[in-house]
């Protein structure tokens, strides 16, 4: 691996785009890890771009809408994202074998991608076992992996049980007895081996799609998810360090946010809650070294984290499993400082982004403020009419990020054609940009001058907010299972004029960093 380091994208101005690796172009019907995402880095780097980020890249289900913030593993990769091609460059298949469905450049098409991916994984899943070697790479690969093993069996159990999942299992399997284990490990090792391989491609793969962007000078920013999905490895294989009840594998407690303006009952996501009040020191521990390792992989894949629901590790919303809504929740304290303070001493210094948007309360505002973390700034928040409010460019803080707009958000076009927007609202925003014109054609270029210009080191641009799509091309809405998680981002739109112009605002607002280490041989603190 290159052991250059780049410069902190938090700590001077820089700015960088916000564009998943699945809305990647590319023939095989999803973005991913292929010669694609290398020759963005480098439209990254002729932009005067200093970061990518991304989202999640664990495991989806179609179960919930194929969301990158449900996954069946908090450690694992997708193999969705790994690409054909290079697996046809390492001789594991051909190329005839991996011709490309009839599938959309603008969205994926989850269930064709999925079918097409996995046969052709079978394929070079059979020609990898003609290596005499392949069982010692694979035992390698989970020695440095150990979380692979448990969701390798995790996999195979939930194909041998008909997809239910582990808390519908039998006794001795739900309850993870030992002699039961190695029964079920001996009777399915062919599939928990193909698991373990689809991760090994993964990692390798992404360990070259990393390599490029150190090469370039171009920092990769990961999301971290603070919960996981009850229904995954994690739960399954740590029960001991959630909040689940000890007979069924269900949660007494599941994860949530009371009620504020946007929903009068809260919102119920039903994750298992930590438990990170437990009076047992021996649970505490394997709680915090789960964490260790979570985070250990993620800045192995990543150089900055951005924290999801930030405020829960101050205080969380803690809904009685048996209720419907969250209304009937109460805050509970969570590990606050000292788990920051000790998870830095541990990895030896963690760059991190906080997500702060929501109900922010002074404890979670002091919690991020001493531990020195940057939180978010999202414009398409600020123009409701209060000279107070936080996201306004001007009332911006060095020491933040600030967003047009996030996955969750529509695009700053859809935005500003969005007949709930008010009128005021959109003049507010043009006044700020110094027009007064109420044309929406132009307004992602002026949100992009808010952002570029604000005093906050680090601006984020998502990719359809560059481009000024529309609402057709919104991520994610909030709330709402299906038609997320799809849009794509054709090769024709990554060009050298896209390039330049950005490059020509990054450069007027001081944006560009210095020549990076990998270029000039030099080492920095990162």
């Amino acid at each position: 691996m290159n052991n250059c380091t780049v410069v902190n994208i938090l700590r001077q101005r820089s700015s960088g785009i916000l564009l998943p690796i699945f809305s990647l172009p590319g023939p095989h019907g999803i973005g991913d890890l292929g010669h694609a995402a290398l020759r963005f880095i480098d439209f990254l780097k002729a932009a005067g771009q200093s970061c990518w980020q991304i989202l999640p890249l664990g495991p989806t289900s179609p179960l919930f809408g194929n969301s990158p913030y449900m996954s069946p593993s908090a450690f694992a990769g997708s193999p969705l994202l790994i690409n054909p091609d290079l697996l046809v460059e390492q001789g594991l298949v051909r190329r005839r074998e991996i011709l490309p469905p009839d599938c959309s450049e603008y969205s994926v098409d989850y269930h064709l991608v999925a079918r097409h991916k996995a046969g052709i994984l079978a394929l070079a899943w059979q020609r990898f076992q003609l290596r005499s070697d392949w069982p010692d790479i694979l035992e390698t690969f989970a020695a440095t992996h150990p979380w692979c093993l448990d969701y390798a069996l995790f996999v195979a159990l939930k194909q041998r049980h008909q997809g239910k999942p582990w808390y519908g299992w039998p006794e001795e399997i739900r309850h993870r007895r030992p002699t039961a284990l190695a029964a079920a490990r001996r009777a399915m090792r062919e599939q928990v081996d193909a698991v373990v391989f689809e991760q090994y491609l993964f990692f390798g793969q992404w360990q070259h799609l990393r390599d490029h962007a150190r090469r370039q000078g171009i920092r990769l920013i990961g999301d971290l998810p603070i919960y996981v999905a009850l229904d995954s490895a994690d739960a399954w294989a740590n029960q001991d360090i959630f909040q689940l009840d000890r007979e069924t594998g269900l949660p007494t407690d599941v994860a949530g946010v009371p009620p504020d303006y946007f929903s009068a009952t809260g919102q119920r996501w039903g994750n298992p809650l930590y438990r990170w009040t437990t009076g047992d020191d021996l649970i505490r521990d394997r709680l915090w070294d789960w964490w260790e390792q979570r985070l250990r992989l993620n800045f192995m894949l990543t150089d900055t984290l951005r924290i999801d629901h930030f405020r829960g590790f101050a205080a969380y919303w803690a809904v009685p499993a048996e209720e419907e809504t969250a209304l009937n929740g109460r805050w509970l304290p969570g590990p606050g400082q000292p788990f920051f303070e000790e998870m830095d001493r541990r990895l030896g210094g963690m760059s991190i982004i906080a997500e702060d948007l929501g109900l922010i309360t002074p404890d979670v505002a002091t919690l991020r403020d001493t531990l020195g973390y940057p939180g978010m700034k999202v414009l398409l928040f600020a123009f409701d009419g209060d000279p107070r409010n936080s996201y306004l460019p001007y009332n911006t803080e060095k020491n933040s990020v600030v967003y047009t707009g996030t996955h969750d958000n529509d695009t700053a076009v859809g935005w500003f054609l969005n007949p709930d927007v008010t009128r005021e609202s959109k003049r507010r925003a043009k006044r700020f940009a110094n027009r007064s014109d109420d044309h929406a054609g132009s307004f992602h270029q002026e949100l992009i001058h808010l952002a570029l210009a604000s005093p906050a080191n680090l601006a984020i641009l998502p990719m359809q907010d560059v481009l000024g799509f529309g609402n057709d091309c919104r991520l994610n809405t909030p709330g709402v299972l299906a038609g997320n998680w799809q849009w794509r981002c054709a090769e024709r739109f990554v060009n050298k004029d896209v390039a330049a112009w950005l490059s020509d605002l990054t450069t007027l607002f001081g944006r560009v960093p210095p020549e990076s280490d990998c270029q000039t041989g030099a080492t920095q603190d990162p």
